[in-house]
C-alpha cells in the first residue's frame, strides 16, 4: 500500500509503499520509498522505521530506501511468548525482511544498537548485503568508560522507572542520547510511540545488546566491503558520547575498514538529516556498485590492551527491567 509520510507541522515527506509482512515468526511493518539500489536502514533503541522518514526521503532520488519497525516495537505487534530478544534473532528478521521482499543483495547501515544487529547480519546473512555501514555500534564493553557510562545508564533508567515507568525512562534515555533539543523537535506521533517502547527496550533489548560483542576471529572473517561511520562531535575526549566514537575506532580497526566522520553527535537522523543523507550518498555508491567480496583479514596476535577490552564491561550490569 503506497501511503503519504507525514512529518512535523504537517509537512509532507513522501510517499512510501508502506505493509507489513510475516517474517522469522514476527510479523513486521516496513516502509519503502524511492528508486534504485535498495539501502536498508536498521534503528537502534525504540526501532521505529520513521527513524528513517528525512533520511529515506533525502536518498530516494538515487535510492530505495527501506526500513522497518524491529519486531515488538510501534507497529510491528510483539509476538505470542515471546521472552527474550538475542541480536541473533533481530538478525534474522531482517535477513528474512530481504528475503520476503526479494530485495537482496543490499547495502545496510545500522545505527547504534541497530549497527550491532547488522554486525549480527554480516556475520549470519552476508549473501544478503553488497556492503554495510556501521555508525556509531554501542560496543560499551571495549571502551575506557564502560563503568562510568554502565552506572550512568543505570541511574537514568532507575530514575525514569521510579517516577514513571518505561515511558519516563526512555523519554530520559533519549534525551541522554540525543539530546533535548533534538527530542524536543521530534514528529509527536514518532516520538509517541518511541516512548511506547520502552518495556520492550528495557525488559528484553537493551541488556542483549549490550553485552553483545563478536570475537576479533569473528569480525575477521567478515568479507563484505565495511565503513564504519562516527559524529564529528563525539571526537572529542571530552564529549559525553566520546566511548561511541571510540567504539567505532574499535569496530573498524578489527574490520580493517575507514572510519568516516557524520555531521553531529550519536543520532545525525535526527539531528542532521539531509546532511548525514549527503555525506552517504557517494559512499552508498560506492557500495552498491559492489560485487566482489573482499578477502577477510586474519587477527592480530592478541597483545596489550586488545585482549583485555571485553573485561572492561560493568561488572553485574543489567538493564533489564521484569514488567
Amino acid at each position: 500500500m503506497a501511503a503519504c509520510v507525514v512529518v512535523g507541522a504537517g509537512q509532507l515527506i513522501s510517499e512510501a509503499d508502506v505493509s507489513s509482512i510475516d517474517v522469522n515468526g514476527a510479523r513486521l511493518y516496513y516502509e519503502l520509498r524511492g528508486e534504485g539500489p535498495t539501502v536498508l536502514f536498521i534503528s537502534g533503541a525504540t526501532g521505529d522505521a520513521g527513524h528513517w522518514t528525512e533520511v529515506g526521503d533525502a536518498l530516494a532520488d538515487e535510492y530505495s530506501v527501506l526500513s522497518y519497525d524491529r519486531r515488538a516495537n510501534s507497529r510491528s505487534p510483539r509476538p505470542p511468548n515471546w521472552v527474550t530478544a538475542p541480536v541473533e534473532e533481530q538478525a534474522d528478521d531482517a535477513a528474512g525482511l530481504l528475503t520476503a521482499l526479494d530485495l537482496a543483495p543490499v547495502v545496510a547501515y545500522g545505527n547504534s544498537g541497530g549497527a550491532i544487529i547488522l554486525t549480527s547480519l554480516a556475520l549470519r546473512h552476508p549473501s544478503l548485503l553488497r556492503g554495510a555501514i556501521f555508525h556509531e555500534p554501542a560496543y560499551l564493553g571495549v571502551t575506557s568508560a564502560a563503568e562510568e557510562v554502565g552506572a550512568e545508564l543505570q541511574r537514568l533508567i532507575g530514575e525514569g522507572m521510579a517516577t514513571g515507568g518505561p515511558p519516563v525512562a526512555t523519554e530520559l534515555f533519549q534525551r541522554w542520547v540525543a539530546g533535548d533539543e533534538a527530542f524536543e523537535s521530534l514528529d509527536p506521533e514518532l516520538r509517541d510511540r518511541m516512548l511506547g517502547n520502552g518495556e520492550v527496550l528495557f525488559g528484553l533489548e537493551l541488556d542483549s545488546v549490550l553485552t553483545y560483542l563478536p570475537t576479533p576471529e569473528q569480525l575477521a572473517e567478515v568479507g563484505l566491503p565495511c565503513v564504519v561511520a562516527a559524529g564529528a562531535d563525539n571526537r572529542d575526549p571530552a564529549a559525553t558520547h566520546h566511548w561511541l566514537y571510540e567504539a567505532s575506532k574499535w569496530l573498524a580497526d578489527r574490520l580493517h575498514a575507514p572510519l568516516v566522520e557524520t555531521p553531529g553527535a550519536h543520532v545525525p537522523q535526527f539531528t542532521h538529516p539531509r546532511e548525514l543523507a549527503e555525506t552517504l550518498r557517494p559512499i552508498l555508491g560506492k557500495l552498491a556498485a559492489s560485487s566482489a567480496v573482499r578477502q577477510p583479514h586474519r587477527p592480530r596476535a592478541a597483545t596489550g590492551q586488545s585482549d583485555n577490552l571485553q573485561d572492561r564491561r560493568p561488572r553485574g550490569a543489567k538493564f533489564s527491567r521484569q514488567f
